[in-house]
């Protein structure tokens, strides 16, 4: 198991549009990508939110029921693979998001986690007008990978500050953003509450955003691009705080970075220092009641 105190971290855009003659090549692509990283040197990846929407035209499906197949192919017929292939490594990567049934027969957009050979997943929290096929998950996790405690939190989901709130004392030193927005505010709404994140929770953030094209009912144009951002305190003051890559409108990119958590241990010891992610639960407003007062 790896206890690095820094480790490197690959940021993934993805163009779901990417040609494939099956469903099992599908995978294989970005199975291929992910073990590029590894190998290379990265030791998390992160791919973007709806990764697994690029199935929906290698199946046949009725419009209706376009959710419930690509979650079929994905969780019965692809996922025993993908789970051999990446639940040995001493590594680990969020893929993306991919629909999953619950036993009610709700659809919940779902990440999938692979974190030193063990699997977990995170639901998405809060939906888009658009999504109104899904049904919200209502759980948000914790999970370890090395010295690091990491959140995934879905698109949306960064832009709710009463989420990012109830993280206050989890201490977590990584949140990683899956996203997919089809213009240039919805980037700009993700990575600029995900900076706020990073400054407010004093933890390292990371975002990746889906790109291209694709033939489904949930996205057809997609841009993004690949942001790291880390906290605005006196320990990080050598470093490159907010990292980003360009706008893509399509194609693989990857945006390469580390985070080294003692850095955030010496943000968390110096008391004396401004820092809100250091004001508690109750300095922060969630346990003391402040008034609102409108006097015009």
């Amino acid at each position: 198991m790896i206890k690095k105190k820094a480790i490197t971290l690959d940021l993934l855009t993805f163009d779901p549009g990417t040609k494939c003659s099956s469903p099992a090549q599908f995978a294989s692509t970005i199975v291929e990508r992910v073990c590029s990283s590894w190998d290379s040197g990265a030791d998390l990846v992160l791919l973007p939110e709806f990764t697994w929407m690029g199935l929906e035209p290698l199946i046949a499906a009725p419009k209706n029921e376009v959710l419930q197949s690509v979650a079929k192919v994905f969780w019965n017929q692809l996922f025993p693979d993908i789970q051999e292939q990446l639940s040995h490594s001493p590594k680990a990567v969020v893929l993306g998001t991919v629909p999953a049934v619950t036993e009610s027969g709700a659809v919940r957009n779902r990440a999938p986690i692979f974190s030193n050979g063990t699997f977990v997943y995170q639901d998405k929290l809060h939906l888009t007008p658009w999504e109104d096929s899904f049904e919200p998950g209502d759980v948000l996790k914790i999970w370890t990978f090395g010295h690091f405690r990491i959140a995934v939190i879905i698109c949306l989901d960064i832009e709710i500050p009463e989420l990012s709130a109830r993280l206050r004392h989890e201490k977590v030193d990584l949140i990683l953003c899956p996203s997919a927005t089809e213009t240039i505010l919805g980037v700009e709404r993700v990575n600029r509450c995900a900076s706020a994140r990073a400054v407010e929770l004093g933890c390292y953030v990371g975002v990746s955003h889906l790109t291209g094209t694709a033939e489904s009912v949930l996205i057809d144009l997609s841009l993004g691009c690949a942001a790291l951002y880390n906290p605005s305190q006196s320990a990080f003051r050598d470093t490159i705080r907010h990292t980003e890559t360009p706008i893509y409108e399509n194609g693989n990119e990857t945006l390469r970075v580390s985070i080294d958590k003692n850095l955030l241990d010496a943000t968390r010891r110096m008391r004396l220092e401004t820092n809100p992610a250091n004001l508690g639960r109750k300095a922060a407003g969630i346990e003391r009641l402040i008034r609102i007062d409108s006097i015009l």
